[in-house]
């Protein structure tokens, strides 16, 4: 458990500023420390797990960098996404320099957020019904065709998504003990829009730049359409996780995320633009190629993660682009 504080942080030995890395998962940190050092960008891991702050003190110089995650408090820490709204203002408001900061974490934390953001922003999305707390997703639900899925509103990792194909099936599951409540007591009901071949695209963005498009296989992934290495594992068995709403299970090394290679569409270009209006610099946005012949976007990351098959495969890197831009703002706000 990590009890960092910004007196425990520290700038490089000859008092020169860094990079500091907010976020609370190490399973996903060494693709990103690996890239900084290859770029010989200085950086510090800031675990918002437990801690203190004092906010009137100053903030050591350099630039901050949000990963702050909407699934933390599925790795029990339920403080995460509050500590890193903290410090985000505190470094906002004494002028430094941040990435996907303190107004990102609100997409981050909140697909109701996200859809209403894309909405307005011409995209297709996929038709949702927001409701708080339990007593009313039965009646609301009934109004839904079906079939249709449920997600939680802060969300990450496929929390909460499940498919139902009928109203009864859904009135058990909101009755039974498998029920799960979200932590922010939020759940979407949403349309089930179903993938014209079997996967969505993920557009990876980075400081305003299309890096590459990944194509995540539903048949066998289903819901769980994380990226990073590490989600393909249950870290309490150490066995592969059985992706929820896969339609046939994933074969021994099946991999379910590859590369879209020469991807080129003009959703990119709108993406790109999208996330410069928020000013989101580094995402990760699905969307679905749908049967019914429909572009529907549903999803923003932005503490994206990276699948190690594809990096393998790309001619660019995501870590790699990261650490490139955090070190051009670094020598930007801080030239020697």
């Amino acid at each position: 458990m990590s009890t960092q504080s910004p007196a425990t942080l520290s700038p490089e030995p000859d008092g020169r500023p860094v990079v500091y890395a907010l976020h609370e998962n190490a399973d996903w940190w060494p693709p990103f420390e690996a890239a900084f050092r290859a770029a010989g960008v200085p950086v510090r891991e800031w675990r918002l797990i437990e801690g203190e702050l004092d906010p009137l003190s100053t903030p050591p110089e350099g630039i901050f960098w949000s990963r702050i995650s909407a699934s933390s408090p599925s790795r029990d820490h339920p403080f995460s996404k509050d500590y890193a709204r903290s410090v985000l203002s505190w470094v906002e408001a004494s002028g430094r320099r941040t990435v996907n900061g303190r107004s990102t974490i609100e997409f981050e934390v909140s697909k109701i957020a996200q859809l209403a953001a894309l909405r307005a922003a011409g995209f297709d999305t996929p038709a949702t019904v927001a409701v708080v707390g339990r007593s009313g997703l039965t009646d609301a639900a009934s109004r839904l065709p079906t079939p249709f899925i449920t997600k939680h509103n802060q969300g990450g990792k496929g929390l909460g998504v499940r498919r139902f194909d009928s109203h009864e099936e859904f009135a058990d599951y909101v009755d039974s003990d498998d029920f799960e409540v979200p932590v922010d007591g939020i759940t979407l009901l949403q349309e089930y829009v179903r993938p014209a071949e079997g996967f969505i695209t993920r557009v990876e963005i980075v400081g305003g730049e299309f890096v590459y498009a990944i194509a995540a296989d539903t048949v066998h992934g289903g819901f769980q359409l994380c990226p990073a290495d590490a989600c393909a594992v249950d870290p309490s068995t150490g066995l592969p996780v059985a992706p929820p709403g896969a339609e046939a299970a994933p074969l021994p090394g099946q991999k379910l995320f590859s590369l879209r290679r020469d991807f080129d569409d003009p959703i990119v270009e709108r993406l790109v633009a999208f996330t410069k209006q928020l000013g989101i610099e580094i995402a990760g946005i699905e969307f679905i190629a749908s049967a019914d012949g429909r572009q529907v976007v549903y999803d923003i990351n932005t503490n994206t993660n990276y699948n190690a098959d594809v990096e393998a495969e790309a001619d660019a890197s995501g870590p790699g682009r990261i650490a490139r831009y955090l070190g051009a703002l670094l020598r930007e706000h801080y030239p020697d």
